[in-house]
């Protein structure tokens, strides 16, 4: 049986477009049945998370307003606004995070994510990849990652 996995990110610097990218190769390669679809969030609909069965959510961690540890813009406002009725029927759904030491809440778009998920009737899947500072040079952390999400998947 063919399923889907649905990778839904915000990225403004190109570093969770980055993750992302490894992430879904190495999805594509190694889970043979199952469709794995990118979507920045400034083009994704509700209706994007009711096809997928399965779910990556990605953002970087912000610094907006002087307020720490928030959620990338555009992801925030189309989870908060687009998404705040979806119901995702225990689908199961990974986290994707990423931060600056630069910040005293280096990585907390996890956390924001983690709500989202359990608010919305969701199951998060594993545990959250976190990438603190730039993700160039952290590609076999990304991949070690990827493998044990793929063996999560593979297992359920």
């Amino acid at each position: 049986m063919d399923s889907s996995l649905l990778i839904l990110y915000a990225s403004t610097s190109g570093n969770t477009e980055y993750v992302v990218s490894i992430l879904a190769d190495l999805l594509r390669d190694n889970l043979v049945n199952t469709t794995v679809n990118i979507i920045r969030c400034e083009e994704a609909s509700v209706k994007d998370l009711g096809k997928a069965d399965r779910i990556i959510l990605a953002s970087g961690t912000w610094d907006i307003g002087g307020a720490e540890g928030q959620l990338n813009p555009h992801l925030d406002s189309f989870l908060k606004k687009d998404c705040k009725n979806v119901d995702l029927k225990q689908k199961p759904v990974a986290i994707v995070s990423l931060g600056d030491t630069r910040y005293y809440f280096t990585s907390r778009a996890s956390e924001h994510l983690r709500k989202f998920i359990m608010s919305h009737n969701g199951t998060v899947l594993g545990q959250p990849l976190t990438i603190i500072n730039e993700p160039q040079g952290q590609e076999e952390r990304i991949n070690k990652w990827g493998e044990k999400l793929i063996k999560l998947i593979s297992e359920s």
